[in-house]
C-alpha cells in the first residue's frame, strides 16, 4: 500500500490526514479544485507545508471532470483512495444547490467510476453526521433509519452510500464511509461556528448563536478523526456472511461496504464552548441569540462502538484541549 490518492487535501481533513500518510512514508497524489467556498489562501498554505514532502503531488482538478480525472488515477494507479473532496456546508447547499449536485453527486460518481476501473482495492469516502437529519434517537447508531435529510447537503451524503453500495455489490469494489462529527482544530474552516466565534471574540464583534444555545454537538478534535481514518484504510471491508435482509442493518452488507461514525461520543453544550473559548481568549464574546437555521439540527451524538471494535479506534482530545490547540494556531497565522 504506497500509493494513496487523497481527494480535497487543500481542505481541513484532507490536509491533515496527507501530512500524516507523507510522514509515514506513503506516496501521496493530492486532488483538489480550490474552490473559493472560503478563504483560497487558507488552502494554498496548507498545500505550501504538504509541497515540503518528495513523495507529494498536487494535480489541481474538479471531480466532475472524469476525463482528466480518469487519467491521473491511469497514470497513478493508486492502491487505496480517501475522497474527502466534497461542497460543504449545510446551510450554503439551500442557497447554492447547483454546487452539491456537481461536486457530491456527479463528482463521487466519477470517483466510483476510476475505482471501478483502475481496480482500487479499497476506497474510504467521506459521509457525514447530518445524514441522520430528523432522527432524534441518541446516540445516532449506524443501523439508525437515515431516510429523513433535513438539507441538500445531507441528502448528497446520504446518496453517495448508496452509490458507493450499488458499486461494493455490482463491481465487489471495497468502500467504507465515515461520518463526521463536527471536525474542529488547526488550519480549520472558517464557516464553522467555532471558528467564526474566535475571530469575532478577537475582533471585539457579536457572534450568532442559533436555537438560542440550546444546541449539542459532538465536537471531534482533528487528530482524533486523522487517527480513525488511518486505522480504516488498511482495513478494507468484507461481505457480512451474517447480513440478514429480513433485520437489514445499513450499516453493513452482503457486499464488501462499511459504514462507520467517527465523532468523539461526547456531545457537548454549544454554550460551554463558547463559555470554553472566552476563558481562552480572555474575554467574553457579545452573544447574538437567534431562532434555528433552516437545514440545522439541535443535536449530534455518534455511537462509535462499530469503530471501537473494528479498529481500536478512541477518541483522546477534551473540548478544552482541542480548543486551546485551535487558538493557539488561530492567533499564530492570523498574527492576532
Amino acid at each position: 500500500m504506497s500509493k494513496i490518492i487523497v481527494t480535497g487535501a487543500a481542505g481541513f481533513i484532507g490536509f491533515h490526514l496527507t501530512e500524516k500518510l507523507l510522514q509515514q512514508g506513503y506516496e501521496v497524489l493530492v486532488v483538489d479544485n480550490l474552490n473559493d467556498y472560503y478563504d483560497v489562501s487558507l488552502k494554498t498554505s496548507r498545500l505550501d507545508i504538504l509541497s515540503k514532502h518528495k513523495n507529494f503531488t498536487f494535480q489541481k482538478l474538479s471531480l466532475e471532470d472524469d476525463v482528466v480525472l480518469n487519467q491521473v488515477w491511469g497514470d497513478f494507479k493508486p492502491s487505496h483512495v480517501v475522497n474527502l473532496a466534497a461542497q460543504a456546508g449545510v446551510r450554503y447547499s439551500i442557497d447554492n444547490p447547483s454546487a452539491y449536485i456537481q461536486a457530491n453527486l456527479v463528482g463521487f460518481g466519477n470517483i466510483l467510476e476510476c475505482c471501478r476501473h483502475h481496480k482500487t482495492e479499497h476506497l474510504i469516502f467521506a459521509s457525514s453526521s447530518s445524514v441522520y437529519g430528523a432522527n432524534i434517537s441518541a446516540p445516532f447508531k449506524t443501523s439508525d433509519n437515515v431516510d429523513h435529510p433535513l438539507s441538500l447537503y445531507a441528502a448528497t451524503k446520504k446518496a453517495n452510500e448508496l452509490m458507493a453500495h450499488t458499486y461494493a455489490n455490482l463491481y465487489q469494489l471495497p468502500c467504507t464511509g465515515l461520518r463526521f462529527f463536527t471536525v474542529y482544530g488547526p488550519w480549520g474552516r472558517p464557516d464553522m461556528a467555532y471558528f467564526k466565534f474566535t475571530k469575532a471574540i478577537a475582533d471585539g464583534k457579536p457572534i450568532d448563536v442559533y436555537n438560542n444555545g440550546n444546541m449539542l454537538r459532538d465536537f471531534t478534535y482533528i487528530d482524533d478523526i486523522v487517527d480513525g481514518i488511518l486505522r480504516v484504510i488498511p482495513r478494507p471491508p468484507t461481505l457480512n456472511k451474517q447480513w440478514d435482509a429480513e433485520k437489514s442493518d445499513p450499516s453493513s452488507s452482503f457486499a464488501p461496504y462499511k459504514i462507520y461514525n467517527i465523532g468523539h461520543n461526547k456531545p457537548e453544550k454549544l454554550m460551554d464552548m463558547i463559555s470554553i473559548l472566552e476563558d481562552i481568549m480572555g474575554k467574553p464574546a457579545v452573544k447574538n441569540f437567534l431562532p434555528m437555521q433552516m437545514g440545522d439540527v439541535p443535536a449530534t451524538y455518534a455511537d462509535i462502538d462499530d469503530l471501537t471494535h473494528d479498529t481500536g479506534f478512541k477518541p483522546m482530545t477534551s473540548l478544552q484541549d482541542g480548543l486551546q490547540k485551535f487558538v493557539v494556531w488561530y492567533k499564530d497565522f492570523y498574527k492576532v
